[in-house]
């Protein structure tokens, strides 16, 4: 019966109360008002058939209930190490913070990292450092169809929505890129008022939803895309296949979270849910997105054209680079999306086992390139978790040209890794479409934060270039990583991320690390996988042969 003792005392100073309010005035009202509710809450639960819980403690088993919920800050707050990851650390995390408000960034009495454990990696020194005059380096993207390359800072804000993210934060990240001179990547939400504010350059993302440049019923629309597209302020097209949250996974915006605003950056309809489909309806095969990069670069007058994807299936990645030297049509980048990255919702299973990750997705996409004769005109962008210089040196020795950061930039923005995304309560109103939450981000004083941020960032990246005796930190190649094995031994970068022979792909040349195999199955004109074997029908089943009439 001790489960139901709070119960029956909330009952029995509930009747004191009243007792007590006639006997001895007006003080007992409080304890009427308060053992009332206790003891209405206390019945509810015994008779709800929902919780079972509820059921066999009243009211006490409220207080489960009410630690679940503030779990998340508690650990955040009182639990975690600085090197939890949860999935940035507080380490991480406040070094964004630091440098967004340009503050000392410095730390005292040595690493806090196990040197010693799998997995740990460094970059090697030289005796004789270089010292560059300068913090702000640039890559040109834009391939030999392109008339108007675009030169791109090595450090960006990489893909999210309007939607996804609220007004007053697209605004701030926008007037902090054209602060600091990098590029502010849209998301596949479209181009919305808040983009514009700021004057940034964009880099404008098309979705299967072909938000922005849709026909009523969700198509391409070209001449909505020309439209757009020649904007000024519009630097590169970039089509997302896939990202890294949930590749292969499409979305909804219900209905009753389409705001006029957000209808209008999409050109969708009110009242109506915003679907994204899973796959593209412009094209289906590898050499029609070839031709539909084509197409978009002539619409856009000649701006450069790539696309994003996390890779999945590696033989369809080869696919569509056999497209490219069937069709002659390459893209004039490629961001590969590492499965760590999203900063969106997603199913469990698609966030947490979906997908390749950062590493080894960009070393495979450099190699294919290399091996089929094109990385030389086709530039290679990075994300995923990348907040650290040495996140960005890493990147570039395994093949990047450039990389973006969307939750590093988030933080900058005043994001506290909340975990609230998805639920419209942002405590901090980065991520919400409430106005009284969205007043809580400044966009004058968040705007500035964004460009200490990126200052700060490539400042830290020049400072490792020059300590690797480096005279551009785009110079970084696998040797100057080091990385120690589960085992304990230490290895290469060489070996970690080898970069393998130019043209071994288009000249047959045997490699042993799959890659000539897989080449072979590749196919310009379909993303279908060949059937090694027409018999076979299922996993683990094989059709019999015919056999003869009367054996």
């Amino acid at each position: 019966m001790h489960r139901y003792a709070p119960l029956l005392g909330a009952i029995v100073m509930f009747v004191v109360s009243i007792v007590g309010v006639f006997t001895a005035g007006f003080w007992f009202w409080g304890g009427v008002v308060i053992f009332g509710i206790a003891s209405a809450v206390g019945i509810r639960d015994i008779t709800q058939e929902d919780h079972a819980i509820l059921r066999n403690y009243p009211i006490l088993g409220h207080m489960r209930f009410f630690f679940e919920k503030i779990r998340p800050e508690i650990r955040q707050y009182l639990l975690e190490s600085d090197q939890d990851e949860e999935p940035f650390s507080r380490e991480d995390r406040s070094i964004v913070y630091q440098r967004a408000k340009n503050a000392e960034s410095a730390r005292p009495f040595g690493t806090k990292q196990s040197v010693y454990s799998g997995g740990f990696a460094w970059m090697t020194h030289s005796i004789m450092p270089t010292r560059l005059d300068r913090h702000d380096f640039r890559v040109t993207i834009g391939g030999p169809d392109c008339r108007r390359p675009y030169d791109a800072s090595l450090y960006n804000i990489s893909a999210m929505s309007f939607g996804s993210l609220s007004g007053n934060a697209i605004s701030a990240l926008n007037r902090g890129a054209k602060a600091g001179g990098f590029a502010h990547d849209t998301g596949e939400g479209g181009i919305s008022r808040y983009h514009r504010s700021g004057g940034g350059d964009l880099i404008w993302e098309i979705g299967s939803g072909y938000f922005g440049c849709r026909t009523e019923d969700g198509a391409f629309d070209p001449d909505l895309f020309a439209e757009q597209a020649r904007s000024d302020q519009v630097k590169m097209i970039e089509i997302k296949l896939s990202q890294g949250a949930k590749p292969g996974h499409g979305g909804m915006l219900p209905a009753a979270k389409i705001t006029k605003e957000i209808a209008e950056a999409r050109g969708v309809p009110m009242g109506r849910d915003c679907i994204s489909p899973a796959g593209h309806s412009a094209f289906s095969t590898p050499v029609e997105l070839c031709e539909f990069i084509g197409r978009l670069r002539d619409l856009s007058s000649g701006k450069p054209v790539g696309f994003k994807l996390c890779i999945g299936h590696r033989r369809e990645f080869m696919c569509i680079v056999k497209a490219m030297l069937e069709t002659g049509i390459a893209p004039d980048f490629i961001v590969v999306d590492g499965k760590e990255g999203g900063t969106g919702a997603a199913p469990l299973e698609f966030a947490n086992h979906v997908g390749m990750p950062l590493t080894e997705g960009l070393t495979f996409v450099h190699n294919t390139l290399r091996g089929a004769g094109l990385r030389d005109q086709i530039r290679i962008g990075a994300s995923g978790k990348l907040i650290h210089a040495f996140d960005i040196a890493r990147a570039f020795a395994q093949g990047a040209d450039w990389c973006n950061s969307a939750r590093g930039f988030m933080f900058a923005v005043g994001c506290i890794q909340a975990q609230a995304c998805h639920t419209n309560r942002c405590p901090t109103g980065v991520t919400t479409q409430d106005p009284l939450r969205q007043r809580a981000l400044v966009v004058a004083d968040k705007a500035e934060r964004v460009r200490n941020f990126h200052e700060m960032t490539m400042r830290a990246l020049v400072e490792l270039a020059e300590a690797a005796g480096l005279d551009d930190p785009r110079a970084f190649l696998p040797h100057h990583f080091m990385k120690r094995e589960a085992d304990g031994d230490m290895i290469t970068g060489q070996m970690a991320w080898p970069y393998l022979p130019v043209k071994f792909l288009v000249d047959g040349e045997k490699d042993e690390y799959g890659y000539l195999e897989r080449w072979g199955r590749a196919r310009a004109n379909t993303f279908t996988p060949p059937d090694p074997d027409a018999k076979a029908t299922k996993k683990g089943h094989v059709e019999p042969e015919p056999q003869a009439v009367g054996s």
